[in-house]
Protein backbone atom coordinates (compact mmCIF):
# COMPACT_ATOMS: atom_id res chain seq x y z
CA UNK A 1 0.00 0.00 0.00
CA UNK A 2 1.07 3.55 -0.69
CA UNK A 3 1.93 5.87 2.26
CA UNK A 4 -1.26 7.81 1.57
CA UNK A 5 -3.43 4.72 1.93
CA UNK A 6 -1.63 3.64 5.07
CA UNK A 7 -2.14 7.10 6.64
CA UNK A 8 -5.87 7.23 5.82
CA UNK A 9 -6.52 3.67 7.05
CA UNK A 10 -4.58 4.25 10.25
CA UNK A 11 -6.49 7.45 10.90
CA UNK A 12 -9.78 5.65 10.23
CA UNK A 13 -8.87 2.92 12.79
CA UNK A 14 -7.81 5.41 15.45
CA UNK A 15 -10.96 7.52 15.10
CA UNK A 16 -13.19 4.47 15.12
CA UNK A 17 -11.52 3.27 18.32
CA UNK A 18 -12.05 6.69 19.91
CA UNK A 19 -15.74 6.58 18.98
CA UNK A 20 -16.12 3.22 20.67
CA UNK A 21 -14.84 4.72 23.90
CA UNK A 22 -16.67 8.02 23.99
CA UNK A 23 -17.98 10.55 21.46
CA UNK A 24 -16.52 13.61 23.12
CA UNK A 25 -16.33 17.08 21.64
CA UNK A 26 -12.62 16.56 21.08
CA UNK A 27 -13.33 13.50 18.99
CA UNK A 28 -15.98 15.35 17.00
CA UNK A 29 -13.54 18.20 16.45
CA UNK A 30 -10.97 15.64 15.24
CA UNK A 31 -13.45 14.33 12.68
CA UNK A 32 -14.11 17.89 11.52
CA UNK A 33 -10.40 18.43 10.99
CA UNK A 34 -10.08 15.16 9.06
CA UNK A 35 -13.12 16.12 6.97
CA UNK A 36 -11.56 19.48 6.10
CA UNK A 37 -8.24 17.80 5.21
CA UNK A 38 -9.92 15.21 3.01
CA UNK A 39 -11.96 17.92 1.26
CA UNK A 40 -8.77 19.84 0.43
CA UNK A 41 -7.12 16.61 -0.71
CA UNK A 42 -10.09 15.89 -2.98
CA UNK A 43 -9.76 19.29 -4.60
CA UNK A 44 -6.05 18.69 -5.21
CA UNK A 45 -6.60 15.21 -6.68
CA UNK A 46 -9.46 16.51 -8.84
CA UNK A 47 -7.25 19.28 -10.23
CA UNK A 48 -4.48 16.76 -10.96
CA UNK A 49 -6.91 14.43 -12.74
CA UNK A 50 -8.23 17.32 -14.80
CA UNK A 51 -4.67 18.10 -15.87
CA UNK A 52 -4.14 14.48 -16.90
CA UNK A 53 -7.36 14.53 -18.90
CA UNK A 54 -6.20 17.78 -20.51
CA UNK A 55 -2.99 16.05 -21.67
CA UNK A 56 -5.06 13.39 -23.40
CA UNK A 57 -7.17 16.08 -25.08
CA UNK A 58 -4.08 17.97 -26.26
CA UNK A 59 -2.48 14.80 -27.67
CA UNK A 60 -5.71 13.93 -29.47
CA UNK A 61 -5.73 17.33 -31.19
CA UNK A 62 -2.20 16.71 -32.51
CA UNK A 63 -2.57 13.03 -33.33
CA UNK A 64 -6.22 11.91 -33.45
CA UNK A 65 -5.31 8.57 -35.00
CA UNK A 66 -3.44 7.47 -31.87
CA UNK A 67 -5.07 9.67 -29.25
CA UNK A 68 -8.80 9.35 -29.95
CA UNK A 69 -9.19 5.78 -28.73
CA UNK A 70 -7.62 6.65 -25.36
CA UNK A 71 -9.42 9.97 -25.05
CA UNK A 72 -12.75 8.20 -25.59
CA UNK A 73 -11.93 5.68 -22.86
CA UNK A 74 -10.76 8.44 -20.50
CA UNK A 75 -13.98 10.38 -21.09
CA UNK A 76 -15.98 7.30 -20.07
CA UNK A 77 -13.88 6.84 -16.92
CA UNK A 78 -14.22 10.52 -15.96
CA UNK A 79 -17.99 10.33 -16.51
CA UNK A 80 -18.37 7.20 -14.34
CA UNK A 81 -16.20 8.76 -11.61
CA UNK A 82 -18.13 12.04 -11.59
CA UNK A 83 -21.45 10.21 -11.34
CA UNK A 84 -20.29 8.13 -8.37
CA UNK A 85 -18.64 11.17 -6.75
CA UNK A 86 -21.84 13.24 -7.10
CA UNK A 87 -23.95 10.37 -5.78
CA UNK A 88 -21.79 10.22 -2.62
CA UNK A 89 -22.15 14.01 -2.34
CA UNK A 90 -25.94 13.60 -2.40
CA UNK A 91 -25.79 10.98 0.40
CA UNK A 92 -23.71 13.34 2.57
CA UNK A 93 -26.26 16.08 2.07
CA UNK A 94 -29.16 13.75 2.93
CA UNK A 95 -27.46 12.67 6.19
CA UNK A 96 -26.75 16.28 7.22
CA UNK A 97 -30.35 17.36 6.47
CA UNK A 98 -31.74 14.54 8.60
CA UNK A 99 -29.49 15.72 11.43
CA UNK A 100 -29.81 19.54 11.01
CA UNK A 101 -33.05 19.91 9.03
CA UNK A 102 -33.75 21.03 5.48
CA UNK A 103 -31.30 23.91 5.77
CA UNK A 104 -28.44 21.57 6.70
CA UNK A 105 -25.01 22.39 5.23
CA UNK A 106 -22.30 19.76 4.76
CA UNK A 107 -19.58 22.37 5.29
CA UNK A 108 -21.11 23.50 8.60
CA UNK A 109 -22.69 20.59 10.49
CA UNK A 110 -24.41 21.62 13.71
CA UNK A 111 -25.52 18.21 15.03
CA UNK A 112 -22.19 16.55 14.59
CA UNK A 113 -22.89 14.01 17.35
CA UNK A 114 -26.23 12.83 15.91
CA UNK A 115 -25.92 9.03 15.69
CA UNK A 116 -29.29 8.42 14.05
CA UNK A 117 -29.07 10.41 10.83
CA UNK A 118 -26.57 8.08 9.09
CA UNK A 119 -28.59 4.99 10.01
CA UNK A 120 -31.84 6.57 8.77
CA UNK A 121 -30.40 7.37 5.34
CA UNK A 122 -28.02 4.48 4.77
CA UNK A 123 -29.54 1.47 6.53
CA UNK A 124 -32.76 -0.53 6.15
CA UNK A 125 -35.63 -0.49 6.76
CA UNK A 126 -35.82 3.28 6.19
CA UNK A 127 -33.41 4.78 3.69
CA UNK A 128 -31.38 1.71 2.72
CA UNK A 129 -29.02 3.79 0.57
CA UNK A 130 -25.93 1.98 1.92
CA UNK A 131 -26.72 -1.18 -0.01
CA UNK A 132 -27.13 0.82 -3.23
CA UNK A 133 -23.84 2.63 -2.54
CA UNK A 134 -22.06 -0.70 -2.01
CA UNK A 135 -23.38 -2.02 -5.35
CA UNK A 136 -22.21 1.09 -7.20
CA UNK A 137 -18.76 0.94 -5.60
CA UNK A 138 -18.43 -2.74 -6.55
CA UNK A 139 -19.41 -1.96 -10.13
CA UNK A 140 -17.03 1.00 -10.31
CA UNK A 141 -14.16 -1.05 -8.83
CA UNK A 142 -14.55 -3.77 -11.48
CA UNK A 143 -14.79 -1.12 -14.21
CA UNK A 144 -11.63 0.88 -13.38
CA UNK A 145 -9.43 -2.10 -12.52
CA UNK A 146 -10.10 -3.50 -16.00
CA UNK A 147 -7.92 -0.71 -17.43
CA UNK A 148 -4.86 -1.59 -15.29
CA UNK A 149 -2.38 -4.19 -16.51
CA UNK A 150 0.00 -3.91 -13.54
CA UNK A 151 -1.21 -6.47 -10.94
CA UNK A 152 0.23 -4.37 -8.07
CA UNK A 153 -1.72 -1.25 -9.08
CA UNK A 154 -4.85 -3.32 -9.63
CA UNK A 155 -4.49 -4.81 -6.15
CA UNK A 156 -4.08 -1.35 -4.56
CA UNK A 157 -7.29 -0.09 -6.18
CA UNK A 158 -9.19 -3.21 -5.19
CA UNK A 159 -8.06 -2.65 -1.59
CA UNK A 160 -8.90 1.08 -1.61
CA UNK A 161 -12.41 0.46 -3.00
CA UNK A 162 -13.08 -2.76 -1.10
CA UNK A 163 -16.56 -3.27 0.35
CA UNK A 164 -15.65 -6.38 2.34
CA UNK A 165 -16.61 -5.99 6.07
CA UNK A 166 -13.58 -6.14 8.38
CA UNK A 167 -13.10 -9.29 10.43
CA UNK A 168 -13.79 -8.89 14.15
CA UNK A 169 -12.30 -11.35 16.63
CA UNK A 170 -14.85 -13.34 18.66
CA UNK A 171 -17.75 -12.55 16.30
CA UNK A 172 -19.43 -15.51 14.51
CA UNK A 173 -20.53 -15.47 10.89
CA UNK A 174 -24.18 -15.12 11.96
CA UNK A 175 -23.34 -12.01 13.99
CA UNK A 176 -21.07 -10.47 11.37
CA UNK A 177 -22.23 -7.04 10.13
CA UNK A 178 -22.60 -5.99 6.53
CA UNK A 179 -20.33 -3.36 5.01
CA UNK A 180 -22.99 -0.66 5.23
CA UNK A 181 -23.73 -1.53 8.90
CA UNK A 182 -20.01 -1.36 9.70
CA UNK A 183 -19.79 2.04 8.05
CA UNK A 184 -22.98 3.76 9.23
CA UNK A 185 -24.64 1.90 12.14
CA UNK A 186 -24.73 4.19 15.21
CA UNK A 187 -22.15 6.44 13.53
CA UNK A 188 -22.12 10.17 14.43
CA UNK A 189 -23.13 12.46 11.62
CA UNK A 190 -19.70 14.06 11.25
CA UNK A 191 -18.02 10.64 11.22
CA UNK A 192 -20.38 9.31 8.53
CA UNK A 193 -19.75 12.39 6.36
CA UNK A 194 -15.99 12.04 6.90
CA UNK A 195 -16.09 8.38 5.86
CA UNK A 196 -18.02 9.29 2.70
CA UNK A 197 -15.51 12.05 1.92
CA UNK A 198 -12.72 9.51 2.36
CA UNK A 199 -14.56 7.26 -0.08
CA UNK A 200 -14.73 10.14 -2.57
CA UNK A 201 -10.98 10.55 -2.10
CA UNK A 202 -10.48 6.87 -2.99
CA UNK A 203 -12.65 7.26 -6.09
CA UNK A 204 -10.61 10.25 -7.33
CA UNK A 205 -7.42 8.34 -6.56
CA UNK A 206 -8.65 5.42 -8.74
CA UNK A 207 -9.56 7.84 -11.53
CA UNK A 208 -6.05 9.33 -11.47
CA UNK A 209 -4.40 5.91 -11.65
CA UNK A 210 -6.45 4.96 -14.69
CA UNK A 211 -5.78 8.28 -16.48
CA UNK A 212 -2.05 7.86 -15.84
CA UNK A 213 -2.22 4.36 -17.30
CA UNK A 214 -3.95 5.66 -20.43
CA UNK A 215 -1.32 8.33 -20.99
CA UNK A 216 1.32 5.63 -20.71
CA UNK A 217 -0.58 3.37 -23.10
CA UNK A 218 -0.50 5.96 -25.90
CA UNK A 219 3.17 5.32 -26.58
CA UNK A 220 3.44 1.89 -24.96
CA UNK A 221 2.93 0.02 -28.23
CA UNK A 222 5.35 2.25 -30.18
CA UNK A 223 8.58 0.71 -31.34
CA UNK A 224 11.82 2.04 -29.90
CA UNK A 225 14.42 3.15 -32.47
CA UNK A 226 17.97 4.43 -32.21
CA UNK A 227 19.08 4.64 -35.84
CA UNK A 228 17.42 6.47 -38.73
CA UNK A 229 18.57 6.03 -42.35
CA UNK A 230 17.33 7.08 -45.78
CA UNK A 231 16.62 4.33 -48.32
CA UNK A 232 15.79 4.37 -52.03
CA UNK A 233 13.50 1.52 -53.09
CA UNK A 234 13.22 1.42 -56.91
CA UNK A 235 10.47 -0.48 -58.72
CA UNK A 236 13.23 -1.89 -60.92
CA UNK A 237 16.88 -1.24 -61.55
CA UNK A 238 16.42 -2.12 -65.24
CA UNK A 239 14.63 0.64 -67.14
CA UNK A 240 13.85 0.54 -70.84
CA UNK A 241 14.21 3.60 -72.99
CA UNK A 242 10.88 5.40 -73.31
CA UNK A 243 9.60 4.23 -69.92
CA UNK A 244 9.76 5.96 -66.51
CA UNK A 245 12.16 5.25 -63.68
CA UNK A 246 10.20 5.04 -60.44
CA UNK A 247 11.57 4.79 -56.89
CA UNK A 248 10.20 5.33 -53.41
CA UNK A 249 12.47 7.35 -51.11
CA UNK A 250 11.74 6.58 -47.47
CA UNK A 251 13.11 7.28 -44.02
CA UNK A 252 13.51 4.02 -42.10
CA UNK A 253 14.13 3.74 -38.37
CA UNK A 254 15.54 0.65 -36.65
CA UNK A 255 16.63 -0.48 -33.19
CA UNK A 256 20.16 -1.83 -33.49
CA UNK A 257 19.88 -3.47 -30.05
CA UNK A 258 16.83 -5.53 -31.00
CA UNK A 259 16.48 -6.85 -34.52
CA UNK A 260 13.05 -7.91 -35.77
CA UNK A 261 12.35 -11.47 -36.92
CA UNK A 262 11.51 -11.72 -40.62
CA UNK A 263 9.45 -14.59 -42.02
CA UNK A 264 9.34 -15.26 -45.78
CA UNK A 265 6.90 -17.86 -47.11
CA UNK A 266 6.40 -19.13 -43.57
CA UNK A 267 10.10 -19.57 -42.67
CA UNK A 268 12.26 -17.25 -40.56
CA UNK A 269 15.34 -15.76 -42.23
CA UNK A 270 18.63 -17.24 -41.10
CA UNK A 271 20.17 -13.76 -40.65
CA UNK A 272 19.05 -10.85 -38.47
CA UNK A 273 19.66 -8.17 -41.11
CA UNK A 274 16.45 -8.77 -43.05
CA UNK A 275 18.37 -9.90 -46.16
CA UNK A 276 16.39 -12.29 -48.34
CA UNK A 277 18.42 -14.33 -50.81
CA UNK A 278 17.11 -17.04 -53.13
CA UNK A 279 18.49 -18.89 -56.13
CA UNK A 280 17.25 -18.11 -59.64
CA UNK A 281 17.36 -21.35 -61.59
CA UNK A 282 14.51 -20.66 -63.99
CA UNK A 283 13.23 -17.58 -65.77
CA UNK A 284 9.78 -16.23 -64.87
CA UNK A 285 7.90 -14.09 -62.37
CA UNK A 286 7.98 -15.15 -58.72
CA UNK A 287 5.79 -13.88 -55.87
CA UNK A 288 6.69 -14.08 -52.20
CA UNK A 289 5.10 -12.88 -48.97
CA UNK A 290 5.65 -12.98 -45.23
CA UNK A 291 5.61 -10.89 -42.08
CA UNK A 292 7.91 -9.06 -39.66
CA UNK A 293 7.67 -9.50 -35.89
CA UNK A 294 9.19 -7.05 -33.41
CA UNK A 295 8.94 -6.94 -29.62
CA UNK A 296 7.48 -3.70 -28.21
CA UNK A 297 8.34 -1.95 -24.97
CA UNK A 298 5.20 -3.35 -23.36
CA UNK A 299 6.23 -6.91 -24.16
CA UNK A 300 3.70 -7.36 -26.95
CA UNK A 301 4.72 -8.59 -30.38
CA UNK A 302 3.90 -6.31 -33.31
CA UNK A 303 3.38 -8.05 -36.66
CA UNK A 304 3.38 -6.40 -40.07
CA UNK A 305 2.63 -8.39 -43.25
CA UNK A 306 4.28 -7.77 -46.63
CA UNK A 307 4.29 -9.18 -50.14
CA UNK A 308 6.40 -8.56 -53.22
CA UNK A 309 7.61 -10.19 -56.42
CA UNK A 310 10.63 -10.38 -58.69
CA UNK A 311 11.25 -11.36 -62.31
CA UNK A 312 14.04 -13.65 -63.46
CA UNK A 313 15.18 -13.31 -67.08
CA UNK A 314 17.63 -15.41 -69.03
CA UNK A 315 21.01 -13.89 -69.90
CA UNK A 316 20.24 -12.28 -73.22
CA UNK A 317 22.33 -11.12 -76.18
CA UNK A 318 20.65 -10.47 -79.51
CA UNK A 319 22.94 -11.31 -82.45
CA UNK A 320 21.58 -11.19 -85.98
CA UNK A 321 22.90 -10.95 -89.53
CA UNK A 322 21.23 -7.99 -91.17
CA UNK A 323 21.36 -9.65 -94.62
CA UNK A 324 19.61 -12.84 -93.50
CA UNK A 325 16.26 -11.69 -92.06
CA UNK A 326 14.33 -14.25 -94.08
CA UNK A 327 11.02 -16.06 -93.58
CA UNK A 328 9.69 -18.81 -95.85
CA UNK A 329 6.18 -18.52 -97.19
CA UNK A 330 3.56 -21.16 -96.51
CA UNK A 331 5.23 -22.79 -93.50
CA UNK A 332 5.50 -22.17 -89.75
CA UNK A 333 8.70 -20.24 -89.06
CA UNK A 334 9.80 -20.39 -85.38
CA UNK A 335 10.50 -16.93 -83.94
CA UNK A 336 12.10 -16.00 -80.62
CA UNK A 337 11.00 -12.71 -79.07
CA UNK A 338 12.42 -11.42 -75.77
CA UNK A 339 12.46 -8.06 -73.99
CA UNK A 340 15.08 -7.65 -71.22
CA UNK A 341 13.46 -7.23 -67.84
CA UNK A 342 9.98 -8.17 -69.05
CA UNK A 343 8.45 -11.66 -68.55
CA UNK A 344 7.12 -13.52 -71.58
CA UNK A 345 3.55 -13.19 -70.30
CA UNK A 346 3.78 -9.40 -70.64
CA UNK A 347 5.00 -9.43 -74.26
CA UNK A 348 2.71 -9.30 -77.30
CA UNK A 349 3.53 -9.13 -81.03
CA UNK A 350 1.86 -8.74 -84.42
CA UNK A 351 3.01 -9.14 -88.01
CA UNK A 352 2.02 -8.02 -91.50
CA UNK A 353 1.72 -10.32 -94.55
CA UNK A 354 0.74 -13.35 -92.48
CA UNK A 355 -0.09 -14.53 -88.99
CA UNK A 356 1.94 -14.65 -85.77
CA UNK A 357 0.90 -16.92 -82.90
CA UNK A 358 2.31 -17.77 -79.46
CA UNK A 359 3.66 -21.30 -79.04
CA UNK A 360 5.03 -22.18 -75.60
CA UNK A 361 7.94 -19.84 -74.83
CA UNK A 362 8.29 -18.92 -78.52
CA UNK A 363 6.30 -17.68 -81.50
CA UNK A 364 5.36 -19.04 -84.92
CA UNK A 365 5.28 -16.77 -87.97
CA UNK A 366 3.34 -17.91 -91.03
CA UNK A 367 3.88 -15.50 -93.94
CA UNK A 368 1.68 -15.77 -97.02
CA UNK A 369 2.90 -13.77 -100.00
CA UNK A 370 6.31 -14.48 -101.55
CA UNK A 371 8.40 -11.46 -102.46
CA UNK A 372 6.61 -9.05 -100.09
CA UNK A 373 8.10 -7.99 -96.75
CA UNK A 374 6.54 -8.74 -93.39
CA UNK A 375 7.06 -6.61 -90.28
CA UNK A 376 6.93 -8.06 -86.75
CA UNK A 377 6.12 -5.39 -84.13
CA UNK A 378 6.58 -6.06 -80.40
CA UNK A 379 4.90 -4.36 -77.42
CA UNK A 380 5.44 -5.01 -73.71
CA UNK A 381 3.44 -4.20 -70.59
CA UNK A 382 5.53 -2.09 -68.22
CA UNK A 383 4.27 -0.11 -65.25
CA UNK A 384 0.72 -1.07 -66.20
CA UNK A 385 0.96 0.42 -69.69
CA UNK A 386 1.49 -1.07 -73.14
CA UNK A 387 4.71 0.25 -74.71
CA UNK A 388 6.10 -0.35 -78.19
CA UNK A 389 9.60 -1.79 -77.81
CA UNK A 390 10.63 -2.39 -81.42
CA UNK A 391 9.99 -4.00 -84.81
CA UNK A 392 11.91 -6.06 -87.36
CA UNK A 393 11.40 -6.42 -91.12
CA UNK A 394 11.77 -9.83 -92.79
CA UNK A 395 11.97 -10.85 -96.45
CA UNK A 396 9.55 -13.59 -97.52
CA UNK A 397 10.98 -16.22 -99.85
CA UNK A 398 9.72 -19.38 -101.52
CA UNK A 399 10.87 -22.62 -99.97
CA UNK A 400 13.95 -24.15 -101.68
CA UNK A 401 13.62 -27.38 -103.65
CA UNK A 402 13.81 -30.58 -101.64
CA UNK A 403 16.04 -33.56 -102.41
CA UNK A 404 14.68 -37.00 -103.37
CA UNK A 405 15.70 -40.10 -101.40
CA UNK A 406 14.83 -43.72 -100.76
CA UNK A 407 13.97 -44.56 -97.16
CA UNK A 408 15.46 -47.84 -95.80
CA UNK A 409 16.48 -49.50 -92.55
CA UNK A 410 20.06 -50.56 -91.88
CA UNK A 411 21.29 -53.69 -90.08
CA UNK A 412 20.63 -52.04 -86.70
CA UNK A 413 17.04 -51.23 -87.58
CA UNK A 414 17.76 -47.50 -87.90
CA UNK A 415 15.92 -45.52 -90.57
CA UNK A 416 18.23 -43.91 -93.14
CA UNK A 417 17.96 -42.00 -96.39
CA UNK A 418 19.68 -43.08 -99.63
CA UNK A 419 20.28 -40.02 -101.87
CA UNK A 420 22.19 -41.58 -104.76
CA UNK A 421 25.22 -43.72 -105.55
CA UNK A 422 25.80 -47.39 -104.77
CA UNK A 423 22.90 -49.17 -103.09
CA UNK A 424 22.29 -52.74 -101.99
CA UNK A 425 19.95 -54.64 -104.31
CA UNK A 426 18.30 -56.33 -101.32
CA UNK A 427 17.51 -52.95 -99.72
CA UNK A 428 16.38 -51.64 -103.08
CA UNK A 429 13.86 -54.43 -103.47
CA UNK A 430 12.51 -53.78 -99.96
CA UNK A 431 11.98 -50.05 -100.65
CA UNK A 432 8.41 -48.99 -101.37
CA UNK A 433 9.08 -45.86 -103.32
CA UNK A 434 10.53 -42.38 -103.30
CA UNK A 435 10.39 -39.61 -100.66
CA UNK A 436 11.53 -35.98 -100.71
CA UNK A 437 12.45 -33.43 -98.04
CA UNK A 438 14.57 -30.44 -97.16
CA UNK A 439 17.03 -31.61 -94.50
CA UNK A 440 19.91 -29.19 -94.66
CA UNK A 441 20.21 -28.69 -90.84
CA UNK A 442 18.48 -25.31 -91.22
CA UNK A 443 15.11 -26.50 -92.47
CA UNK A 444 13.58 -29.91 -91.91
CA UNK A 445 10.50 -30.03 -94.12
CA UNK A 446 8.91 -33.08 -95.67
CA UNK A 447 7.49 -33.01 -99.22
CA UNK A 448 4.95 -35.33 -100.81
CA UNK A 449 6.20 -37.01 -104.00
CA UNK A 450 3.48 -36.88 -106.65
CA UNK A 451 5.21 -38.87 -109.42
CA UNK A 452 8.57 -39.82 -110.90
CA UNK A 453 10.02 -42.02 -113.65
CA UNK A 454 12.97 -44.37 -113.84
CA UNK A 455 15.25 -44.84 -116.87
CA UNK A 456 16.95 -48.22 -117.36
CA UNK A 457 19.61 -48.90 -120.11
CA UNK A 458 19.17 -52.11 -122.14
CA UNK A 459 21.87 -54.19 -123.81
CA UNK A 460 21.77 -51.95 -126.89
CA UNK A 461 22.40 -48.83 -124.80
CA UNK A 462 18.90 -47.55 -125.19
CA UNK A 463 17.15 -45.82 -122.30
CA UNK A 464 13.84 -47.43 -121.25
CA UNK A 465 11.63 -45.11 -119.11
CA UNK A 466 9.12 -46.48 -116.58
CA UNK A 467 6.48 -44.37 -114.77
CA UNK A 468 5.85 -44.70 -111.00
CA UNK A 469 2.61 -45.38 -109.22
CA UNK A 470 2.46 -42.02 -107.44
CA UNK A 471 5.19 -42.01 -104.83
CA UNK A 472 5.51 -45.82 -105.01
CA UNK A 473 7.57 -47.93 -107.37
CA UNK A 474 5.32 -49.44 -110.00
CA UNK A 475 5.37 -53.17 -110.69
CA UNK A 476 7.17 -52.60 -114.03
CA UNK A 477 9.85 -50.58 -112.21
CA UNK A 478 10.24 -53.39 -109.65
CA UNK A 479 10.68 -55.96 -112.41
CA UNK A 480 13.37 -53.86 -114.08
CA UNK A 481 15.21 -53.58 -110.75
CA UNK A 482 15.16 -57.36 -110.22
CA UNK A 483 16.80 -57.87 -113.59
CA UNK A 484 19.71 -55.56 -112.86
CA UNK A 485 23.13 -57.08 -112.43
CA UNK A 486 25.70 -55.89 -109.96
CA UNK A 487 27.39 -52.70 -111.15
CA UNK A 488 24.46 -51.69 -113.34
CA UNK A 489 22.62 -48.45 -112.70
CA UNK A 490 19.38 -46.62 -113.46
CA UNK A 491 18.25 -43.02 -113.24
CA UNK A 492 15.34 -41.50 -111.30
CA UNK A 493 14.15 -38.30 -112.98
CA UNK A 494 11.15 -35.99 -113.48
CA UNK A 495 10.46 -36.15 -109.73
CA UNK A 496 7.47 -33.98 -108.91
CA UNK A 497 6.88 -33.08 -105.21
CA UNK A 498 4.42 -30.83 -103.37
CA UNK A 499 5.52 -28.92 -100.23
CA UNK A 500 3.55 -27.45 -97.27
CA UNK A 501 3.31 -24.19 -99.22
CA UNK A 502 1.11 -26.03 -101.78
CA UNK A 503 3.53 -25.56 -104.65
CA UNK A 504 4.30 -28.61 -106.84
CA UNK A 505 7.76 -28.52 -108.34
CA UNK A 506 10.13 -30.75 -110.34
CA UNK A 507 13.19 -31.50 -108.29
CA UNK A 508 16.67 -32.79 -109.07
CA UNK A 509 17.18 -36.39 -110.31
CA UNK A 510 19.20 -39.11 -108.61
CA UNK A 511 21.14 -42.17 -109.93
CA UNK A 512 21.23 -45.62 -108.34
CA UNK A 513 24.04 -48.16 -108.90
CA UNK A 514 23.26 -51.71 -107.79
CA UNK A 515 25.81 -52.97 -105.30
Amino acid sequence: MSPREKMINLMYIVLTAMLALNVSSDVLNGFSQVQDGLTRSNRTITARNQALYGQLQAFNEKNPEKGKVWLDKATQVVGETDRLYDYIDSLKLQIVRVADGEDGDVTNIRSRDNTEAASVVMLAPKGGKGKALKARIDQYRQYVTSFLEDPEKRKNLETALSTTPPKVAGVSMDQKKTWEETMFDNMPCIAAVTLLTKLQNDVRYAEGEVLNQMITNIDLGDLRVNLVNAFVVPDSRIVMRGTKYKAQIVLAAIDTTQRPTVYVNGHALANNNGIYEVGTGKAGKYDYSGWIEVLGRDGTVTRRDFKSSYTVIDPLATISATMMNVLYAGINNPISIAVPGVPQGSISATMTNGTLTKSGDGWVAHPTKVGAECVISVTAEMDGQRTSVGSTTFKVRKLPDPSPFITYKDANGQTNRFKGGKFSKALLMEARGLDAAIDDDLLNIDYKVVSFETVFVDAMGNGIPEVSNGAQFSERQKNRMRALQRGKFFLIRNVKATGPDGITRTISPMDVTVN
